[in-house]
């Protein structure tokens, strides 16, 4: 188990976790600052970050997802990329273009957004689906191929990408396989009438994000994912998600369950929901926790279990990954 002294691992060098677990707090009260009474939502998105995942933000215009994913970037002081993703939108427009450059006489790498920390897509579902088929190797390998020569990313790197689910004239819907290479998808939702009388009234005369400053540079959160990575994990714990995820390729109710990939995505980001609380080790509510934002964007439901339901929740899919968390047994030591 990892102590709780500054350490080495690979040398990479860890934080303490009452240190990261107050770093983490400031980060998250400074989004909230801007994202109002969301703590949810807010804490999910870094905690993706944390376990070097990818967020899909999937919700009704208006309710704050491009907010959210501006006010986490500029929390940590790192490069961050902004892409409006549009019809007429180019593969080259995002991982960038070989010149010509006429006095050396060779062809030259000028990169593209891709090539920063954190690269905001916003309405990622516009674009088309050879666009959109160009993040796939950024978001799986951490690497961009331009003309035959393979370009690394800037590391820690994130995706967070949004989406309307309601409006879907004029966009191509996410294949199973880009949506695979997100770690987790959360919605917004509205706003209370307390949040929203408070925002009305802290917007009046200038926006918040303004005054939002860095919390932690990109070495910290660089050792901070580092630290979230050494959380122990129990055998009986990768059991349990195992079993959820096997769970879900036999279920009555889908026709597509959840990929390995699913599986290691959900105990990373269980790491790093464990960290954020101040603990070393996962526990089987970690698992529960994560289960519908990181499973339930992966899997499809069968048509008779899909019949009716709103496009809005993702058809019937997060009451059936609830009900398949509830009858997959909690194992009862989890943290040996």
């Amino acid at each position: 188990m990892v102590s709780n002294l500054e350490m080495k691992h690979e040398d990479v060098p860890v934080m303490p976790y009452d240190v990261f677990h107050a770093k983490a707090q400031a980060v998250v009260s400074t989004v909230e600052t801007v994202i109002d009474g969301k703590r949810d939502a807010v804490t999910m998105a870094f905690t993706v970050l944390l376990a070097q995942g990818h967020l899909l933000i999937e919700d009704v215009p208006g309710v704050g997802k491009t907010m959210l994913a501006k006010a986490l970037a500029r929390t940590i002081d790192c490069s961050v990329s902004r892409v409006q993703f549009t019809p007429d939108l180019l593969p080259a427009d995002i991982t960038g273009v070989s010149v010509y450059n006429q006095a050396t006489r060779e062809f030259e790498f000028k990169p593209g957004p891709i090539f920063a920390n954190i690269v905001i897509g916003d309405e990622i579902n516009r674009a088309s689906p050879k666009t959109q088929s160009a993040m796939l190797e950024s978001m799986e390998e951490g690497q961009v191929t331009v003309d035959g020569s393979t370009h690394r990313l800037a590391t820690p790197f994130i995706v967070v990408a949004t989406q309307n689910p309601i409006e879907m004239e004029g966009t191509y819907p996410l294949p199973e396989a880009q949506r695979d290479r997100f770690m987790a998808r959360i919605s917004m939702g509205y706003p209370d009438a307390t949040a929203e009388l408070a925002m009305l009234r802290q917007r009046a005369t200038s926006s918040p994000l303004d005054a939002v400053r860095p919390v932690v540079d990109s070495s910290e959160l660089a050792v901070m994912i580092a630290t979230a990575r050494l959380v122990h994990v129990s055998r009986a714990v990768e059991q349990y998600a195992v079993a959820i995820a096997q769970a879900t390729r036999s279920d009555r109710d889908l026709r597509l369950g959840a990929s390995p990939r699913a599986t290691l995505q959900l105990v990373r980001a269980a790491k790093a929901r464990a960290a954020l609380d101040g603990r070393e080790f996962v526990l089987p509510d970690d698992i529960d926790a994560l289960a519908i934002p990181v499973l339930a964007h992966r899997v499809i439901a069968t048509r008779r279990a899909s019949a009716g339901a709103s496009a809005l929740t993702g058809g019937n899919v997060p009451e059936i990954i609830a009900r398949i968390v509830a009858e997959t047994p909690v194992p009862i030591s989890a943290t040996a």
